[in-house]
């Protein structure tokens, strides 16, 4: 699907023809995480799910800078349609390596039949799905949809300023993504690692909240922070995955995947909608920010409380 939509995307003659090829390519890259996230529970240690979970965010991430200045560079050097039919033919690559290489999990001998019903019934479960309802929100939403116009409406940043700030708060993310997977076997815990990490982020918020207009270096350090905090998701897919059934592994890192996810949708859709309140009634322009920086933090601890409740495992 990814490598066709690329296919059609390079040939396209209409706007038509660009969201078949979106179209396409979102259908074709759906399944690759919760794909490798399925094997990961089926195939290799317990132990080292979170670490293999990390690894995989963090190198997807790296993608997505790639698709950024990297990306730019080349329809600036080769031109738009021919970008596209190398992304195609790297695409199809990649698709024939993993059809070479890699071996579905064997198949589970049990009459056991569930549902995500059964799933969300497991009490244990609903404090992780709070915090995992939290825990990218603010980092993601900053970072893809806040950050550029906070530090050119605050600081006067121009694009190439916006750029670098944004360069920073990414790397800062895929940094946590890696250093955040193999916590829980080094402390022994997955709660507070998840807990202690958010609760860092929440003050990077609320610092960011209290000094939003003082200096721009200060912001990109205090986003990094917030970004570097807020990359403890694949920590949270692995203590949910602690009490999955082993029949519903797949529907499970589905589910709490469709939580951290739908937390960030949903953040971002909200708070559009606040900030124009905010900016409207408040004076300067960084008093309003400041209301979204607060309601991340807020909302963040929020889920902290609930968290606190949930029940440790490190397998």
């Amino acid at each position: 699907g990814g490598g066709g939509g690329a296919a059609i995307f390079a040939l396209a003659t209409s706007p038509g023809h660009v969201a078949i090829a979106m179209a396409l390519i979102g259908v074709g890259c759906s399944p690759v995480l919760m794909a490798a996230y399925y094997i990961f529970a089926r195939v290799y240690p317990v132990a080292v799910f979170a670490t293999l979970a990390g690894v995989t965010i963090g190198l997807g991430s790296l993608g997505n800078i790639a698709g950024s200045a990297p990306l730019a560079w080349a329809v600036q050097a080769y031109g738009w349609r021919e970008t596209m039919w190398g992304m195609c033919a790297i695409t199809l690559l990649v698709a024939g390596l993993i059809w070479a290489t890699v071996q579905d999990p064997a198949r589970l001998e049990s009459t056991q039949r569930g549902s995500v019903l059964d799933l969300l019934k497991i009490r244990a479960l609903w404090p992780v799905f709070a915090i995992m309802f939290v825990c990218y929100g603010p980092a993601a939403s900053l970072r893809g949809l806040w950050a550029g116009p906070y530090t050119a409406d605050v600081f006067g940043a121009d694009a190439l300023t916006i750029g670098k700030v944004t360069l920073v708060m990414g790397l800062a993310m895929i940094a946590g993504n890696f250093a955040y997977g193999p916590l829980d076997r080094l402390l022994g815990t997955r709660k507070w690692v998840i807990f202690g990490g958010n609760l860092i982020g929440a003050c990077g918020l609320l610092a960011l909240w209290g000094l939003a207009d003082r200096a721009l270096w200060l912001s990109t350090a205090l986003l990094a922070l917030i970004g570097f905090a807020g990359s403890s998701f694949p920590v949270v897919v692995a203590h949910a995955r602690a009490f999955f059934p082993a029949h519903l592994t797949g529907r499970g890192v589905t589910l709490v995947n469709l939580f951290g996810i739908g937390g960030a949708g949903l953040l971002q859709f909200s708070t559009g909608p606040l900030f124009r309140v905010a900016d409207q009634a408040m004076e300067p322009v960084s008093a309003a920010y400041g209301v979204l920086f607060l309601s991340f933090a807020l909302l963040t601890l929020a889920g902290l409380v609930v968290y606190a409740f949930a029940q440790d495992r490190t397998d």
